[in-house]
């Protein structure tokens, strides 16, 4: 009878070989040094530290690795066993460069802030992660000091409830839109008005600043309106320098890309992409059974922060500001052009390389509900979508293809936020709570209930210290960890 664990030792012994052949792989797909017999139990960390060798990288960088789309979490051997992979040819492990810097989860609420008389509609970080603003149902604009954690400004002049609020690459404006079709441009340093912006008939739906790269400081933004007009403004005189009208229906999603187009998304199913010099218009993107929602760019996170890094800082000189917004959006791009992610009340997402063409790379099926939000990760490589099916879906970013699933919300999912080194996101939802994900174990890492009502917005910082909350309970939170 002793001697059956021994026969048993050796099946394992045998299913698992000794050693593998691997071979390493660009995410472009090129074959990156020799083929390597590498032990079984090699782990991720040993890979990585073989993978610094291989590409003599000065300092020593984390990346992750993929065996046919599963990311190797454990040793090599044990993996393989899982997921029934053959090793009788080279393997293939594709490896995924991360960001140098981790961000850790926000763990509790540091502060409640009661000010806004109505519900808290809008909720947004500075690029430099510094500063943070604030659009109501009370008609006004705040903005709160995060080192004290207290109200600093409140800005009046908008007649009815503030529904966006957009701060333009560099950090100097802030524009707001509201109910009743007006935008007004805030100082944020002084809370001062520095105008109107008069031209739309009924409610703003979005803004969105011209990029870093392409203009500073900021001049120009863009705004999309239920009138289904696009109108692009001068901030300094507050002008409309044009206007863009194709669509039949209600504006929902406008955002400003960093090739020279503008895309907006409407309730009459379409989505346009026209020409930001002009305002031609040079495609439409159809597809879509539905009102288009939301929108997402794969260059967003580089486009909302401009020249600002990951610690807040950036050049003072205004042309090496320019400058490394340029470097940073073409990292951003990886050398492909940028890619635009599209929700909708049909349930499904499309991909698409709108300014290549009009067919989608993907449409995405799974959710059960309409699409409330879509967002890309900082990095491009991860998309995840909010539904009212109380879900939040994540898919690869490149192919459009389907990862997971995280459930944990018991009311509709409205908002979704990526931490600045795309391991984590937030979600807040109907049912009061704010929830932290972990990408890579795809668990839940926080529940942080709080919140007295519905959670309408949610921001992360983009140096990655804080997320802010606000929602009909009219108080907003930060949570920190």
């Amino acid at each position: 009878m002793a001697e059956r664990p021994a026969k048993q030792q050796k099946l394992d012994a045998a299913a698992t070989p000794a050693n593998v052949i691997i071979q390493f792989q660009s995410p472009e797909g090129e074959a990156t040094g020799p083929q390597l017999d590498v032990p079984h139990d090699v782990t991720p960390e040993q890979l990585e530290t073989l993978l610094n060798g291989l590409l003599q990288t000065e300092e020593k960088l984390p990346y992750s690795f993929f065996i046919e789309e599963q990311e190797l979490a454990a040793e090599l051997g044990a993996h393989l066993l899982k997921h029934k992979v053959s090793v009788e040819s080279v393997l293939r492990v594709v490896y995924q460069p991360q960001a140098v810097f981790k961000v850790r989860a926000v763990t509790r609420c540091t502060a409640s802030m009661p000010g806004h008389a109505e519900a808290v509609l809008s909720v947004n970080f500075s690029p430099d992660g510094r500063r943070l603003a604030s659009g109501s149902g009370d008609t006004t604009v705040r903005f709160w000091d995060l080192a004290t954690q207290t109200p600093k400004h409140t800005c009046k002049g908008h007649t009815s409830w503030v529904l966006v609020v957009a701060w333009s690459p560099d950090a100097v404006i802030v524009a707001s839109g509201d109910h009743s079709g007006g935008i007004w441009l805030w100082d944020p340093a002084s809370s001062k008005p520095l105008g109107q912006c008069k031209g739309h008939r009924k409610f703003i739906t979005s803004i969105s600043w011209e990029p870093a790269h392409v203009e500073l400081p900021s001049r120009r933004f863009c705004s999309g309106s239920k009138d289904a007009t696009i109108k692009v403004w001068e901030a300094s005189t507050r002008r409309c320098l044009f206007t863009m009208s194709n669509h039949t229906q209600a504006i929902t999603q406008v955002k400003w890309g960093g090739d020279g187009l503008i895309y907006s998304a409407a309730r009459d199913c379409s989505i346009n992409v026209w020409a930001a010099a002009d305002g031609r218009m040079v495609r439409s993107l159809k597809g879509h059974g539905h009102w288009v929602n939301t929108m997402s760019l794969s260059t967003d996170y580089a486009l909302r922060t401009g020249a600002f890094d990951h610690t807040g800082t950036a050049p003072a000189d205004p042309e090496a500001a320019k400058a490394a917004a340029k470097q940073r959006y073409d990292a951003a791009c990886g050398g492909r052009p940028e890619r635009l992610v599209t929700g909708s009340d049909d349930f499904t997402l499309f991909l698409w390389e709108p300014s290549t063409q009009k067919q989608p790379l993907a449409r995405m099926t799974g959710h059960m509900q309409l699409i409330n939000q879509v967002t890309f990760s900082p990095d491009g490589r991860w998309i995840i979508s909010a539904s009212f099916d109380k879900s939040v879906k994540l898919w690869d970013g490149v192919k459009g293809t389907f990862v997971a699933t995280f459930r944990g919300h018991v009311g509709p999912v409205y908002q979704v936020a990526w931490s600045a080194d795309s391991r984590l996101f937030v979600s807040g939802s109907k049912d009061s709570t704010l929830k932290v994900w972990d990408l890579r174990s795809r668990k839940l890492l926080m529940d942080l209930p709080g919140h007295a009502d519905e959670v309408f917005s949610v921001d992360w910082s983009p140096n990655g210290e804080s997320v802010a909350s606000g929602g009909k309970d009219k108080v907003l939170k930060l949570w920190r960890r």
